[in-house]
């Protein structure tokens, strides 16, 4: 290198230490490197994002799974076996807004309602930390089903381990450390 640039092999060290100043000067000398060093961040961005989007979708499977432990008690404890198909779907989709009013603060109806550009329901569009505390809400449900608590007093109880659980993982380091 022409000494005009640098004063001694100090300041040309520092200029090569730094891998932000290296990774702009190998681009400018060569558009292959520039090139390469798109694609590859690119590649690297992508696969960041795929694996947020499996761990997302691992938790919204699981609390999939988990729905039919909440469901098991409310077919054997709050259906009665003279209703209607169409009643007993109704008790089912009262069970699961119980859930999203404890979580979410809204119903199902009233989310697709404020949200009809969007497909899917307000469960699809959860985070991690929700979706987790959702399928410890079901496993919850269930017992207090199979206790026989009125839904009222299930509600409150439900929504302080809502509460509780969201703050609980909002502050985790390891949930951040996920992100």
């Amino acid at each position: 290198m022409p000494s005009v640039f640098f004063k001694n092999r100090e300041d040309m060290a520092a200029l090569f230490a730094h891998k932000d100043i290296a990774f702009e000067f190998a681009s400018w000398l060569s558009a292959e490197f520039k090139f390469y060093l798109i694609k590859e961040f690119q590649r690297l961005k992508d696969d960041e994002s795929s694996r947020n989007q499996l761990e997302w979708d691992m938790q919204r499977t699981i609390s999939k799974i988990n729905y039919q432990i909440h469901t098991d008690p409310i077919k054997e404890n709050l259906i009665a076996k003279e209703i209607t198909r169409q009643q007993t779907s109704y008790v089912y989709a009262n069970e699961a807004d119980l859930l999203n009013v404890t979580l979410f603060g809204i119903t199902a109806k009233e989310w697709r309602d404020g949200h009809s550009g969007k497909t899917g329901n307000i469960r699809d569009y959860a985070t991690l930390e929700q979706l987790v505390v959702l399928s410890n809400m079901e496993s919850i449900n269930a017992l207090l089903i199979e206790r026989g608590l009125p839904q009222g007093e299930r509600l409150l109880r439900l929504n302080q381990v809502a509460i509780t659980q969201m703050k609980s993982l909002i502050e985790s380091k390891a949930i951040k450390r996920l992100k």
